[in-house]
């Protein structure tokens, strides 16, 4: 059963005022759930799945042209440097709530913020 938590109205609110929200915290939070409950018009990868991993990781163009009309990214942590292709994704189309990306809490954008125009990071806390 799926209870509903307050970060669902953040997340909308987020996702209707930037184009990429990310949204971290501890392993087994409900970061993943919230997500495609909030989002379930958006196609979702994990790149925790090894073979997704590798496509994103060799072929980033590629991967990401799969997710056109916009993504949830699980795990975003596992492929840090996709992060540059997003950016410029973002750069080009200027579509809020484009990508919604999900990380670990040890998984840190700060040295990424700057490169990012608009970006917003929410830490999903078990109790949101």
């Amino acid at each position: 059963m799926y209870i509903t938590r307050d970060s669902e109205k953040l997340l909308i609110k987020f996702a209707a005022q930037y184009p990429i929200v990310t949204i971290t915290g501890p392993r087994q939070s409900g970061k993943t759930t919230v997500c495609r409950k909030t989002f379930p018009e958006k196609k979702y990868v994990s790149l925790e799945d090894i073979d997704y991993r590798n496509y994103a990781e060799n072929d980033p163009r590629a991967f990401l042209s799969e997710f056109c009309g916009g993504v949830i990214i699980d795990e975003i942590q596992r492929v840090p440097n996709l992060l540059s292709y997003i950016q410029t994704i973002v750069d080009i189309n200027n579509i809020n709530g484009e990508f919604i990306l999900t990380g670990s809490s040890q998984f840190e954008l700060t040295n990424r913020k700057n490169d990012f125009i608009e970006i917003v990071s929410i830490f999903l806390h078990r109790d949101l």
